[in-house]
């Protein structure tokens, strides 16, 4: 009975495309921007700097608040 044995062979290795700082960085800037704007609505939209008025928003991220560390009571 014959056997097949697995020959090693040369294998090249794969390197990953490398992505240009020019095709991250509006992506970076976009995501940067919408995080600060949760931060806001999480972190501060209560009180003398609120953007709405009542206490929807507040109600809506109460939650998060604690998670994140807020105060708020």
């Amino acid at each position: 009975m014959a056997q097949n044995v697995a020959q090693p062979t040369a294998t090249i290795p794969v390197v990953p495309a490398a992505l240009p700082l020019k095709a991250i960085a509006p992506w970076a800037v976009f995501f940067g921007i919408l995080m600060l704007i949760l931060l806001y609505f999480v972190g501060a939209e209560q009180g003398a700097t609120s953007v709405f008025s009542g206490t929807g928003v507040h109600e809506w991220v109460h939650d998060a608040r604690h998670l994140l560390g807020f105060p708020c009571h």
